[in-house]
């Protein structure tokens, strides 16, 4: 089971720019601000903006289910005939990522808090 779709991430090529865009639409300022990563919360969903997405192979938006055993799902993913686009990866504070293509080309995203 997951726990559902808590995470959506955009690739941005203009940080700023995005972060401008998204505090005007969130009405808020980013938790997390850094040069490869802009995070906000609202209602509950993480928001984050990715200036390195693009060079990742993210062509939109990206949601991320939220899993109890990302190596486990990934496997499965992978069984089911998911194309790998980026391996279990710590990002920080022990919240690992990992993310995938379907056969139609749609990305999927998995998370795991620690």
């Amino acid at each position: 089971m997951t726990a559902g779709l808590k995470t959506i991430i955009y690739p941005v090529k203009d940080v700023a720019r995005a972060k401008a865009v998204f505090s005007a639409l969130l009405q808020t300022e980013p938790y997390a601000d850094e040069a490869y990563y802009v995070g906000f919360k609202d209602a509950g969903q993480d928001v984050g903006l990715d200036p390195n997405g693009h060079a990742r192979g993210m062509t939109g938006p990206v949601p991320y289910w939220h899993v109890d055993d990302i190596r486990a799902r990934l496997a499965a993913l992978l069984d089911a005939g998911a194309e790998l686009l980026q391996d279990v990866t710590d990002v920080g504070g022990g919240k690992l990522i990992a993310s995938v293509k379907d056969a139609d080309g749609n990305l999927i995203g998995i998370t795991q808090d620690s």
